[in-house]
């Protein structure tokens, strides 16, 4: 029986993709680099860090990875808080609240940055509905490693097994299951090129999960 649900958050609980889209696209010029869509596409789920590290390398890039972190959260802070038209994913805050008015943990696992977790959480009130958050840039791997699952388990103290993710990406796929919990993968509209093949279930909708739905899944 499930007791708890981890959630990835941009393309799960926030349609943040288009911003982040905007705030690389715009750094990518200022670095006067080209990064393609099938490249940019393999990025989707790691860390801002892991992303210039990998960037800096196939670019030889002269700037600090840090300083180019600060550069890219700076464009993406001022396009988000420019951008009105920014709602919770269809159907996620109902799921939210339910599973929370019902018993079941949340917790949110998800690559971006605590400072940019903190401002969408705020933004759309969701402090209450979770236990804990966890954020990549706490750990050296990004997804496709475990670790910010396992972390995330670990800290809801509930056995993997009574664990679900939601993800959107092909590595928050990729590390659920190397993290042995039950992965429902949604197909996000922003979330390009992503293998879901190895989810135990696709959704396109979230009012295809209920309260009664995930509580009798698992292996």
């Amino acid at each position: 029986m499930i007791k708890t649900v981890i959630f990835d958050m941009d393309g799960v609980i926030v349609d943040t993709e288009p911003v982040h889209h905007f705030a690389y696209n715009q750094h990518f010029k200022e670095l006067q680099i080209e990064v393609s869509p099938e490249l940019y596409a393999s990025f989707t789920g790691n860390s801002t860090k892991n992303i210039y590290e990998k960037l800096k390398e196939l670019y030889q890039l002269e700037d600090e990875v840090l300083h180019l972190v600060e550069t890219k959260r700076n464009l993406f802070n001022d396009a988000f808080d420019a951008k009105e038209d920014l709602y919770l994913l269809d159907g996620v805050a109902a799921l939210i609240k339910e599973l929370h008015e019902k018993g079941m943990q949340l917790v949110l696992a998800s690559s971006s940055a605590r400072v940019t977790i903190e401002r969408i959480f705020n933004r759309f009130k969701l402090h209450q509905y979770f236990s804990h958050i966890v954020s990549g840039e706490d750990f050296p791997r990004s997804k496709p490693h475990p670790a910010i699952f396992e972390e995330a388990a670990r800290l809801s103290q509930t056995p993997v097994e009574n664990c679900i993710v939601i993800e959107d990406s092909t590595n928050g796929i990729k590390a659920a299951n190397a993290a042995g919990i039950y992965c429902v993968a949604y197909v996000s509209v922003n979330s390009k090129l992503q293998d879901l093949s190895l989810a135990d279930r696709v959704i396109h909708h979230f009012d295809e999960l209920n309260f009664e739905v995930i509580r009798k899944m698992g292996r």
